[in-house]
């Protein structure tokens, strides 16, 4: 008989720099992220938390709260056998309880919405390295840089508003993708996979179901694991739906955790690799 391999869901609340993490309670954790510059979005809920803990995140999270720093959400997830990785990053915007008698906190969070409330203005010479800009924007949102796109150089770039808003002007250079993900801001060419995320998806490796044809691509659902990354590459083998193998880019992530019920699986919606 296989031996289990438990489950490993864990989630992190960063206040003023101070990490506090919980495992071993009841949490279920869903969420969605964009190869674009949407939002990533996660909605956590978590059980058994001690009276103080909850008053703590009710109130340091809490919009009338004077502490104006980032409150972070980290929700990292794996198994034993392989250890947790990071599912999502992201700061909170909401934190409600649930009603008596169940004690149970549901935590909503997206990624990058602290600095929506913060106003830059920037202007560039005449001509500026797409690398150069998108190194000066991962600055300003305080996060590292993934840049895996052509060099080209941008004219007359200039901007004012909210800095999270510099993503969607850095995407209007054309034929990239932009966005933030895992604490990066990544610049990549447009429907091209990133270089060092890769994984072949069959029955045999987790798939769930049959690929589900869309208008970009393909729906696939499988069980969590650490190689997917939004972004990358899947290369689809199914046996059921031959029609539907091939090599295709994750361009939507979502995710179905559970510390103790059945979900436990990965959604990526796919566009063909190469396509327009």
């Amino acid at each position: 008989m296989q031996a289990l391999d438990p489950r490993i869901v864990r989630i992190g609340v960063e206040v003023s720099g101070q990490l506090r993490t919980y495992d071993d309670l009841w949490v279920k954790a869903t969420g969605v992220k964009f190869a674009n510059p949407l939002q990533n979005e996660c909605t956590v809920e978590v059980a058994n938390l001690a009276k103080e803990v909850r008053d703590f995140l009710q109130t340091e999270t809490s919009p009338y709260n004077r502490n104006r720093t980032p409150k972070r959400l980290i929700v990292e997830a794996g198994r034993a056998s392989t250890g947790a990785f990071r599912l999502f990053t992201g700061d909170i915007t909401e934190v409600q309880p649930g009603q008596a008698p169940d004690i149970t906190l549901t935590i909503k969070a997206k990624t990058g919405q602290f600095r929506k409330g913060e106003i830059v203005a920037r202007s560039k010479p005449p001509l500026v390295p797409l690398s150069v800009l998108a190194a000066d924007i991962a600055r300003d949102l305080g996060v590292g840089l993934l840049f895996e796109a052509r060099e080209r150089n941008i004219a007359n770039y200039s901007f004012t508003g909210a800095a999270l808003k510099q993503v969607d002007k850095l995407a209007q250079v054309g034929s990239v993708n932009v966005y933030i993900d895992d604490g990066q801001l990544i610049v990549k060419d447009y429907n091209a996979p990133l270089r060092s995320a890769s994984r072949v998806l069959s029955e045999e490796t987790g798939l769930i179901g049959i690929p589900e044809p869309t208008e970009q691509g393909v729906k696939v659902r499988y069980l969590l694991d650490p190689q997917t990354r939004l972004g990358g590459r899947i290369e689809l083998r199914s046996v059921v739906n031959p029609a539907m193998s091939g090599r295709y880019v994750i361009y939507k992530l979502g995710f179905e955790i559970s510390s103790r019920d059945t979900p436990f699986y990965t959604i990526a919606e796919c566009k063909r690799e190469g396509s327009l």
